[in-house]
C-alpha cells in the first residue's frame, strides 16, 4: 500500500513533480527552464535567473529569483 502523503509520479519528498517541471516556463522570457537538483532551483539561462524550489514547490516570482551573474 502506498503512502497518501507521497508525491505523485517519481518525485522524492520535497522535490517537484516531474510532470510539473515539463510544463513550467520562465515567467520573464516564457523560455525553457532547467532543473538543478543540487541547488533546488529552476534555471532560466535566457533570463539569467534561478527560481528557488521550497518544500517541492517552485517559486516562480522574478523578485524571488537569484540572478546568475558570471555563470555560463
Amino acid at each position: 500500500m502506498t503512502d497518501p502523503t507521497d508525491p505523485p509520479g517519481d518525485a522524492a519528498p520535497h522535490e517537484p513533480d516531474p510532470r510539473l517541471l515539463e510544463i513550467l516556463v520562465c515567467p520573464v522570457t516564457r523560455g525553457p527552464l532547467e532543473y538543478d537538483r543540487d541547488a533546488q532551483e529552476l534555471v532560466s539561462k535566457s533570463a539569467r535567473l534561478a527560481y528557488p524550489i521550497r518544500d517541492g514547490i517552485p517559486i516562480m516570482l522574478p523578485e524571488e529569483a537569484r540572478e546568475l551573474d558570471g555563470e555560463s
